[in-house]
């Protein structure tokens, strides 16, 4: 009897999905059972073809080759993969499968690895498309019980073909361009350099910027302090003379209330997480890069299956999740969450009606508990971060607004105006489970104090009893960290010039699923570093900026593209058309980049040879230590030089880094301090200065897997040598 195949992302889902629906045969590619083979990618098992798949030449980085142009774009099986991708083709191809269920991730990059295997493989037999958003027993059985019909999810599969034959022929056609223009390793996208250009852009800002002195007078009145302000509302006086003038007049002074204003103001809970606002708060909170919450929670969801669907961009619930809220709370108590959800249940709290919006749900609701109640004690602490976090928030969900009373007031003397404001809480709400809104934005200047007010009657008479000048600096706008770097990508319109085009933004600059991704990017390729959790551009970057083409800088153009995109994916648009216009645009940044007459000059080479190629090594900071890099892009040497650490040293407590490889490996700090790496780790008894057994195993394992997975130099070398001798 034939039998249905069923095609997973990972081996971790593809084993989960056996056991629920009986295939328990393990096969080494796949899992069989009565009804179900199951079987899976390794991520992508195929990709676009390289250049040189459509010629020889395009072996050789040219500008006579360019653009690159292909009437038809190849499909390659990746080499790493290849014999998982032969283990799949021959399932799909044989006599004993029918059909085929998709059960790849759900979304526009889990249907393209689906896709490209099957249309690879030259298999034409019918498609069904599962579509969950957890991966719970009970999730799994109700998506084969609602299997869709794979032609729905034709348009979903051309716009992530769209996505990817566009970036290719924009990306691979610039960074080409740009590398044979000035001779150096040189990449740019349609997300990367947008991305870069604003981190850039705010690095100008700041060296643009020139401080100012101002001055704030306050009117002290015992129990309160009130700020001056200007007939224009402006607190800030630009002349100490004139804040000492304005003191003058009114120290000792009787005060008249003008004018007193009560507002009870009320701020419900912040909304569910959606993948970006998640990963803005872990790296706030706990320092986790955009990649490290990606990664951590794809195992919440896959192997824990404790949280749902991560690479969503909704906040929000459909109505058919509402009935499952309770044993989603239920599932989620425990730890220090059980007495929030012991209490959502005893007091049959009902969540938000603003969480439950479907209009706002496009391909997956928000991130909430699954109804799987977790063994959070294997949880890793990223995990058990992550997972509390979201828990929390979802929780949040089920309490009332935080509410509080504003007083305003306006006091004068003669013709002068100050002003406070208080705050007297009435109902702390959600506030009163401790967790914080990274989205809430109260409206809170320098009169406002959080404590409240003695009683203020308008027209009453009060005395001041002294009168402060504090002196003051403008401020330079910060720069970015991970968190507000996914907020500017998230919402570039500011960064748009032309008003009239601020509307079309769209959906920002990428998705929530590669956001992630860009920024690692940005890291690989030295155009960024990371000081103290905060991002500057190097002078790689920032000369980027400066030869890239224009056009190419501007968010405005990832947005069409994923307005278009998005069009594509609903049916509303064709592929083909979106391909035409996008061929033009790679033939216009590739005359752009030839034209031009901006150079590019490396500032960080060494004297040190590379041991591959003899050309002179780059020095860039990773965003885990100091490297050697070629310049030269095809040869690709690198070697690591220092090693961040979480050791602190013995002297200033400073974090330290490793230096030197093998048995010659140190620990350094700036302040001079330098130790044998294995004699500041070896453990012993000397009042806690030393690392114990237990931190120095996972210490040294983690720099193991944080250096690059290269042979040494000489290897290197060796190996080279050796192949030109063959040769």
């Amino acid at each position: 009897m034939p039998k249905t195949l069923v095609l997973a992302e990972k081996p971790s889902v593809a084993r989960e999905i056996a056991r629920v629906m009986g295939a328990k045969r393990n096969c080494g590619g796949y899992m069989e059972g009565e009804k179900y083979i199951v079987t899976w990618a390794l991520g992508h098992l195929v990709t676009l073809a390289d250049p040189e798949k459509y010629g020889d030449e395009y072996k050789k980085w040219s500008f006579d080759t360019l653009p690159m142009l292909p009437d038809k774009m190849k499909l390659e099986v990746i080499k790493e993969t290849s014999k998982q991708f032969s283990c799949v083709k021959q399932l799909l191809m044989s006599q004993n499968v029918s059909d085929i269920i998709i059960a790849t991730d759900a979304g526009r990059e889990g249907e393209l690895v689906a896709r490209w295997i099957i249309e690879k493989a030259g298999c034409k037999k019918p498609i069904k498309r599962l579509w969950i958003s957890s991966q719970t027993d009970k999730a799994i059985r109700d998506g084969f019980s609602h299997l869709k019909d794979g032609k729905e999810y034709v348009p979903l599969c051309n716009a992530a073909k769209a996505r990817s034959e566009a970036d290719w022929l924009v990306g691979l056609n610039v960074t080409r361009a740009l590398t044979c223009r000035h001779n150096a390793q040189l990449s740019a996208g349609r997300v990367q350099t947008p991305t870069l250009a604003i981190i850039v852009e705010r690095e100008d800002e700041i060296k643009r910027f020139v401080p100012k002195d101002y001055f704030n007078l306050h009117a002290d009145f015992g129990s309160f302090r009130a700020i001056y302000r200007n007939s224009e509302g402006a607190s800030a006086i630009p002349e100490r003379v004139q804040a000492e003038l304005l003191a003058s007049k009114i120290k000792g002074r009787e005060f008249t209330v003008k004018e007193v204003k009560s507002v009870e103001k009320r701020i419900p809970a912040p909304m569910l997480y959606d993948l970006t606002e998640l990963q803005r708060d872990a790296n706030k909170l706990f320092k986790m890069s955009p990649k490290e919450t990606l990664s951590v929670m794809q195992r919440l969801y896959e192997n824990h299956k404790a949280l749902t669907y991560p690479r969503t961009d909704s906040r929000y619930i459909t109505e058919d999740i509402v009935p499952t809220l309770y044993d989603r709370v239920r599932a989620a108590s425990v730890g220090a969450l059980s007495e929030t959800a012991k209490d959502i249940m005893r007091s049959k709290r009902t969540i938000n009606k603003l969480c439950v919006n479907a209009a706002k749900v496009s391909d997956h609701h928000a991130i909430i508990p699954t109804e799987e109640m977790p063994d959070i004690i294997s949880f890793s602490n990223e995990e058990k971060r992550i997972y509390v976090l979201v828990a929390s928030r979802f929780f949040a969900c089920f309490y009332s607004d935080f509410v509080y009373r504003q007083v305003k007031a306006e006091l004068v003397c003669g013709e002068e105006s100050f002003f406070v404001t208080g705050k007297e809480i009435v109902d702390y709400g959600w506030k009163k489970l401790g967790i914080t809104d990274s989205d809430e934005e109260e409206e809170k200047d320098d009169s406002e104090s959080d404590s409240s007010l003695p009683p203020l009657v308008k027209g009453a008479k009060i005395k001041c009893t002294d009168a402060q000048i504090k002196a003051q600096k403008t401020s330079p706008p910060s720069r970015y960290t991970e968190a507000s770097l996914l907020s500017a990508m998230e919402n570039p319109s500011k960064f748009i010039k032309d008003r009239k085009m601020k509307e079309f933004i769209g959906g920002g600059l990428g998705t929530p699923a590669t956001r992630a991704d860009i920024i690692e990017k940005l890291y690989s390729t030295f155009y960024i570093e990371k000081k103290d959790n905060v991002i500057y551009p190097t002078s790689k970057g920032i000369q980027l900026i400066g030869i890239v083409p224009s056009e190419l800088k501007e968010p405005m153009l990832t947005a069409k593209w994923e307005m278009e995109l998005e069009r594509i994916a609903k049916g509303e648009a064709q592929k083909e058309k979106f391909l035409s216009e996008i061929r033009g645009y790679a033939s216009e940044l590739v005359k752009t980049v030839k034209n031009s007459n901006a150079t590019y000059r490396h500032d960080n080479m060494t004297r040190t040879p590379c041991p591959l190629c003899g050309k002179m090594l780059l020095k860039v900071n990773g965003k885990r230590g100091e490297m050697l890099v070629c310049q030269d892009r095809e040869c690709g040497y690198h070697e690591s030089l220092s090693v961040k650490t979480g050791a602190r040293c013995p002297n200033c407590h400073k974090m330290m880094e490793i230096r030197g490889q093998g048995e010659g490996k140190i620990i350094v700090c700036k302040c001079g301090f330098k130790q044998k790496a294995d004699a500041f780790f070896k453990s012993k008894d000397d009042g806690g200065k030393s690392a114990s057994k237990q931190f120095v195993k996972a210490f040294m394992q983690k720099q193991e897997k944080n250096e690059p997975q290269t042979e040494s130099p000489l290897a290197l070398a060796m190996k080279k040598a050796m192949e030109q001798n063959k040769k």
